[in-house]
C-alpha cells in the first residue's frame, strides 16, 4: 500500500503478481522459443516478478547464453529455483536469477563440454569448433564468476568444465554463491503458472 502522490492520504492497494515458469526439459531451440514466449506473455500480463523453477540436464550453449541474456534484460525482477537438478548449461540460466534458491533435495552439476559431430569434418571446421568451444568455456566461466562474486568458496569453473566435474548439494551451493537459500516452499500464493518442456 502507498500514499497517493496528490497528498490526500488515500491508501490504495498495489497488486503484486508473481508469474512462475516451470522449465523442465533440455535447453534447445524449441524450449528456448517456448521460454521466451512465456516470459514475454507474463510481462505483457503485468507480472510484478518472475520466478523460474528449473529442472534440466542442460543442452546447447548458444541457447543457454541467449536465455541468460534474455532473462537479465527483462524489466521485472527474475528469481530462480532449482527443483531437483540443474546441470551443465542449466547453471547459466539459473544464475540469471537475482535471488536464487534450491529445494533441500537438489543438486547442481558442472562437467566438461562436448560436441556431437556428424559425418566427416575438415581441418578448418575442426579449428572453428575448437575456437567456439574455447570461447564458450570463457563465457561460461565469466558469468559464473560475476554472479557468484564474493562467495566464501569460489568455484574453479574452468577446471570443472575441462577435466574434473563437480556436484554441489544445496549447502555447497550456498558456500559457492550459487544460491542464497534453501527453500522447499518457493511458490507464492496466488502465483500464475506457466510450463516449458520438451
Amino acid at each position: 500500500m502507498y500514499l497517493d502522490p496528490i497528498g490526500n492520504n488515500q491508501l490504495e492497494a498495489i497488486t503484486m503478481t508473481t508469474h512462475i515458469i516451470h522449465f523442465t526439459g533440455p535447453i534447445n531451440s524449441n524450449t528456448c522459443g517456448q521460454f521466451i514466449n512465456k516470459c514475454t506473455e507474463a510481462v505483457q500480463q503485468d507480472a510484478s516478478e518472475l520466478l523460474v523453477k528449473i529442472a534440466t540436464m542442460g543442452g546447447e550453449c548458444s541457447y543457454g547464453f541467449s536465455l541468460y541474456n534474455f532473462l537479465i534484460s527483462l524489466p521485472i525482477p527474475v528469481n530462480t529455483h532449482n527443483l531437483g537438478t540443474v546441470e551443465s548449461m542449466g547453471n547459466i540460466i539459473f544464475l540469471a536469477g537475482q535471488r536464487r534458491t534450491a529445494s533441500h533435495f537438489s543438486k547442481f552439476l558442472f562437467h566438461p563440454f562436448h560436441w556431437t559431430l556428424h559425418g566427416s569434418v575438415d581441418h578448418a571446421r575442426m579449428a572453428e569448433y575448437a575456437m567456439s568451444l574455447d570461447h564458450d568455456l570463457e563465457l561460461y566461466a565469466a558469468i559464473v564468476e560475476e554472479r557468484t562474486k564474493g562467495a566464501d568458496e569460489p568455484l574453479d569453473i574452468l577446471s570443472y568444465l575441462k577435466a574434473s566435474p563437480r556436484i554441489l548439494d544445496p549447502h555447497a551451493a550456498i558456500a559457492t554463491g550459487m544460491i542464497h537459500a534453501v527453500d522447499d516452499n518457493a511458490t507464492p500464493a496466488g502465483a500464475r503458472n506457466w510450463c516449458v518442456h520438451s
